[in-house]
């Protein structure tokens, strides 16, 4: 039995996008004679719970634990695009926000300061800030203390109500957040920008063989062309697919490298 999850964006209000979405793409997969595909979702508490499963079929994952925790569990099919403020076909980036009353202007305003993240295994709340952090920490310690918050959402909330003074959010939960809880941003402002990478792909079982790779690929071009789900895709903002490949994914790898090299090797 074949497993799919869809975690990264599954925002409680856009479970029914999710879920609708998924099964555009199990109808696509079946005319495409992939066998077993599941009838549902799975989902779980921890994101990663099915990322090593040899029965995964397509998950959505960060590239940044593609490249380094995952790099031996998990096959690249694409990248989704999409449709919000700060991506670029398949590239995203990160909003650096501060309390909407912060008297910060500039990134080096905030040394010293309380910092939330996700996940120490996030791209978009973690390296992607080290890695613009960087030049300005001087292989010093820039912030006063680092706490996780365990999500994109949660960061927020703690900014705004004086947990902490600053976070790295991924513009595409940003974007989504903006959509269905606009109430929840207007607490926080966004002070910076870090530089664009690959976003959040569709991968599958590292034991996908290419012809596999190569009908899953297919299947989400034929969801995206569907116009019965048009209202999902909307909902997800989700306007293309990209076919990236590990090399365009070094990226994330070099923002990291490029962190070392300036003496700044974590978030800190």
């Amino acid at each position: 039995m074949t497993i799919s999850s869809l975690p990264m964006y599954d925002l409680p209000e856009l479970r029914a996008a999710t879920d609708a979405w998924w099964q555009g793409l199990a109808t696509a997969m079946r005319s495409e004679d992939i066998p077993d595909v599941p009838k549902h979702l799975s989902r779980a508490e921890d994101d990663a719970a099915f990322w090593r499963e040899e029965e995964l079929l397509l998950s959505q994952t960060c590239g940044y634990p593609l490249m380094t925790k995952f790099k031996d569990d998990l096959k690249l099919i694409g990248t989704p695009n999409y449709d919000v403020a700060g991506c670029d076909g398949s590239q995203y980036c990160s909003w650096v926000i501060v309390r909407h009353d912060h008297p910060a202007r500039t990134l080096a305003d905030v040394r010293g300061e309380v910092c939330t993240l996700n996940s120490f295994g996030s791209h978009s709340g973690m390296n992607a800030l080290r890695h613009v952090l960087a030049p300005l920490a001087g292989g010093e310690t820039f912030f006063s203390q680092v706490k996780l918050s365990g999500g994109h959402r949660q960061s927020i909330e703690m900014v705004t109500n004086g947990q902490a003074d600053v976070a790295a959010i991924d513009c595409v939960t940003w974007g989504l957040i903006e959509s269905v809880a606009a109430h929840e941003l207007a607490g926080v402002r966004i002070l910076a920008e870090t530089e664009k990478a690959p976003g959040l792909p569709y991968v599958t079982t590292v034991g996908a063989e290419d012809y596999d790779i190569g009908k899953l690929k297919a299947s989400v071009f034929k969801a995206l062309d569907n116009p019965g789900l048009a209202e999902p895709r909307q909902s997800l903002r989700i306007s293309g697919f990209s076919e990236t490949s590990l090399a365009d994914y070094q990226t994330i790898l070099d923002m990291a490298q490029q962190a070392v090299d300036l003496g700044y090797p974590e978030l800190r």
